[in-house]
Parts: C-alpha cells; sequence; structure tokens
C-alpha cells in the first residue's frame, strides 16, 4: 500500500481509546440505573448511596494525579492493565457485597481507582503525543467516546438491570472491559511516536514559542489560568456527574417512566456524539477558549431546561437542543493546557486539574443531588446550581490566554506546538 494512503497509526489509538472510554465513563457516570435497585437491595436511603457515590468521584479523582506519575514512571500499556486488574476484582468484590461499608470500599474505592486509569487522563497524552497538528481534533474524537458511554451504558444497564439485575449487569460489564481492554492494551498502545508526528514538521508548519524546558509544576501552578482552567472542570464534574448520579432518579421522580428517564438522559449524549465530531472538526480552527465557552453556556442553560421539563416532548427537545454542545470541556481543557504549558507536564497537570477541578465538583454534585432532594423535597437546588457553575465557567474560559510569559528563558522554539486560531 502506498505510504501515503496508509492510515497514520495514531487514529488507531484513537479508536481504541475512545472505546475503552466509553466503557469506564459509561460506568463511572452510569450509576443512576444502579440506584433503586442497589438502595433496595442493600437496604440504603438515598443520602447514604449519594455519600457512596460521592467518595467514589473523590477516590476517582486521587486515581487521576496517581495515573500521571505511574504514566512517568512506566507506560500507557502498563497503567491500563493495572486499571483493569483493579477493576476486574472490584466488580466481583462489589458483586458480593453485603453492606453499606463493603459497597464502600469495593465500589466507592477501588473500583472509581481502577476506573481512573482507564480514563482519558491516562489516553490523553499518548494520543497528545501522536497528534500535534491535529490535537485537538484527536482530544475531541476522544471526547467523543466518553459521550456515547454515556449515550450508550445509561439505557444499556437500564436494561439489563430489568434483564438480568444489578449483579449480572456488573460482571458482564467487568467481561466487556477485559475484552475491550487487554488486547488494546498489549497490542495497540505504542510510545514509539514518530519525529514528524501527524505531520508537525511539514513545511509551512506554524511555530511558536513554548514554555521552557525547565518549566517546573510549581511554575505552573502558580499561574492564575490553571486556576481558571480547575474552576471550569469543577464546574462540568458537578454537572455531569449529577447528571449521571441524579439524571434518572430526578425525572422518575419528576413522573417520568424510567426507561422515558434514561432516553432523556440517553439522548444528550447520543447528541453529544455528533456534536463533538462536528466540534472536533472546528478545535484546530478557531480559539479553543471560544469554543470551551460555547460548550459551558449551552451545558449551564440544558441544567435549567432538564429540571423545569414537564413533559416527555420538552424533556426530549431539552436533551437534543443541550446535547449539541454538551461535551467537549475536558477536551478542550486538556488541549488548551497541552498548548499553554506543554506535553511534557500535561499528565500530571491534567490529572491534578481533573481531582482538584473535576471530581471535588463530582464529589459535591452527587452528594448535594441526594441530600438536597431528601431535605428539601426537589431537585430544583441541585440542578439549578449546577447550570449556576456552567455558566461561571464559560465567564473564565473566555478570560483564558492565548499564550503564556514565563520568567524564564522562552527562547526554546518547537515546530511540534502547531497552532491554528489560537
Amino acid at each position: 500500500m502506498n505510504k501515503a494512503k496508509r492510515l497514520y497509526f495514531g487514529w488507531y489509538i484513537v479508536i481504541t481509546a475512545s472505546i475503552i472510554v466509553l466503557l469506564s465513563m459509561g460506568m463511572r457516570m452510569g450509576i443512576g440505573p444502579f440506584i433503586h435497585p442497589i438502595m433496595d437491595d442493600l437496604k440504603l436511603s438515598r443520602t447514604e448511596i449519594s455519600l457512596i457515590v460521592s467518595i467514589g468521584m473523590i477516590f476517582y479523582g486521587v486515581g487521576m494525579p496517581l495515573a500521571g506519575i505511574l504514566l512517568k514512571t512506566f507506560n500507557t500499556r502498563m497503567v491500563l492493565l493495572m486499571g483493569l486488574a483493579i477493576v476486574c476484582i472490584s466488580i466481583v468484590w462489589t458483586v458480593y457485597s453485603k453492606g453499606m461499608l463493603s459497597f464502600l470500599l469495593s465500589y466507592g474505592v477501588f473500583l472509581s481507582i481502577g476506573l481512573a486509569f482507564l480514563s482519558s487522563i491516562t489516553l490523553s497524552p499518548i494520543v497528545s503525543k501522536w497528534f500535534v497538528r491535529q490535537r485537538g481534533k484527536a482530544l475531541f474524537y476522544l471526547t467523543t467516546g466518553g459521550m456515547a458511554g454515556l449515550a450508550v451504558m445509561t439505557p444499556v444497564e437500564t436494561w439489563l438491570i430489568g434483564l438480568m439485575g444489578w449483579h449480572n449487569t456488573l460482571l458482564l460489564l467487568g467481561a466487556i472491559f477485559l475484552c475491550i481492554v487487554l488486547p488494546s492494551a498489549i497490542f495497540i498502545m505504542r510510545e514509539d511516536v514518530p519525529e514528524e508526528a501527524d505531520g508537525a514538521g511539514a513545511d509551512g508548519a506554524k511555530i511558536r514559542p513554548v514554555a521552557p524546558a525547565n518549566l517546573t509544576l510549581k511554575d505552573a501552578l502558580k499561574t492564575p489560568t490553571y486556576w481558571k482552567i480547575v474552576f471550569g472542570l469543577f464546574a462540568c464534574g458537578f454537572g455531569m456527574n449529577l447528571l449521571g448520579s441524579h439524571g434518572v432518579p430526578m425525572l422518575m421522580d419528576h413522573h417520568f417512566a424510567p426507561m422515558t428517564a434514561s432516553l432523556g438522559v440517553g439522548i444528550i449524549g447520543v447528541v453529544a456524539i455528533f456534536g463533538s465530531l462536528f466540534l472536533a472538526q472546528l478545535a484546530d480552527r478557531f480559539p479553543r477558549k471560544n469554543i470551551l465557552f460555547l460548550v459551558y453556556v449551552v451545558r449551564g442553560l440544558g441544567f435549567f431546561g432538564l429540571v423545569f421539563s414537564a413533559a416527555t416532548w420538552q424533556l426530549f427537545l431539552v436533551s437534543f437542543i443541550g446535547g449539541l454542545a454538551w461535551s467537549g470541556s475536558v477536551a478542550m481543557s486538556t488541549a488548551i493546557l497541552g498548548d499553554l504549558y506543554g506535553v511534557r507536564l500535561l499528565a500530571i497537570l491534567n490529572g491534578l486539574a481533573y481531582f482538584i477541578g473535576h471530581q471535588v465538583g463530582a464529589a459535591i454534585g452527587s452528594f448535594l443531588g441526594g441530600w438536597g432532594y431528601e431535605v428539601f423535597g426537589t431537585h430544583l437546588l441541585s440542578f439549578s446550581a449546577a447550570g449556576i457553575l456552567a455558566l461561571l465557567a464559560s465567564l473564565a474560559s473566555i478570560t483564558l490566554p492565548q499564550s503564556l510569559s514565563f520568567s524564564k528563558p522562552t527562547d526554546l522554539y518547537d515546530r511540534h506546538n502547531i497552532t491554528s486560531g489560537q
């Protein structure tokens, strides 16, 4: 086959990474269909299971920088295999849990850490290494896997739980993880990136100054820009995990049938898949902060629409419109971090941002959803908070700079740091 026509190997990595993220995000965000059967089986209150889910979000976040540290010591393949082992063991443990403590440790702690090792935090650095010229597009495709997880897994899990119960559903998901992640890690996840990556060294490539080679984590953490990105991820985690944990129960409490509620949440993910594919075409052509701004605005308005939907057509309409620009916050945040701070620190910076921002927000959102309902008898408080946070995140995003200046010498240029509209 002609070399010019051969599919760039990096795209195989993107495809397999997206499938892995589909599974891990689908399980992490797809707790909603499990809540009622687990509450009934383990005799847990909504506040108790919300607390366990929130603790799980924290440990999911703890696993993010841990995965980043392990990536510097080992490689993507080894971190994925570690995550797979933890996930499979934790699923079996969860299935045989008989009380709150056992369920907390198996599902809330260890399964969460294992899923963190199989998340986009582990996979985005290798994608960023293989793609420079089309980094934004590749990361958006990776995000599409996460959106597909929300779209596919939520209704599928609802159907499977009704068919075989939550125990067997978890075991089946564990078997699927094993069949997908094991061969992907062994045969696809290669670190031997070509020198020119995806055409980064082509004639006419746009180059720009990059962060100093000796830029430290401490230097990066001192910049206000980093914390704006963290705040955006906080809003993202709060809202997305509130939706994943309490979206289906909230809609059921609003008198929607279980499958209608699952479809309402699932439509967001289905439409977001196509929205991600469209935004991927724009990611390297327009300023990334503008795309991030759009994503947060649409998401913020979407939360208000969901909680006020009173009829099935209203729910599906809000889900469809919201899904058009629902995804992309993590992809754009990752791309912006890579652009501003360099790929060398990307894994640890992204992992910390995800933990400090996204997962702390996720824990608060998941807990507030259950606690707020039991105390106030309404989901308006938690879903309105999610909408307001997303709108504030849009304001923080639009003020992000195009580049950063550091006190250390910045006379290093990198032909592999290519921007289009940045």
